[in-house]
């Protein structure tokens, strides 16, 4: 599935997630994420997510969808992190 977190949350918890979610996803900008997970990945980082946020003053939104194969990703301005793959 693919799936794309964003966040809002106090600084300290903000840094927690970062570093977090940079180990699981790809790193779009500022606290937007994306990538490629299966299922039980990805309810395993809902219960990190849940347990790293202070769920009444932080919130995290995310996005998942089937396959990337029905999602189109544009760019307007600069990108933050190239998202191909090089070899």
């Amino acid at each position: 599935m693919f799936v794309i977190i964003v966040y809002d949350a106090a600084p300290k918890r903000g840094l927690k997630l970062l570093k977090y979610l940079r180990q699981h996803l790809t790193w779009i900008q500022n606290s937007v994420f994306e990538g490629e997970v299966t299922e039980s990945h990805f309810e395993k980082i809902k219960s990190s997510i849940s347990s790293i946020i202070n769920k009444k003053e932080d919130t995290v939104i995310y996005y998942a969808f089937g396959s990337r194969m029905y999602s189109k990703r544009g760019v307007i301005g600069i990108e933050k992190n190239e998202t191909d793959s090089f070899i």
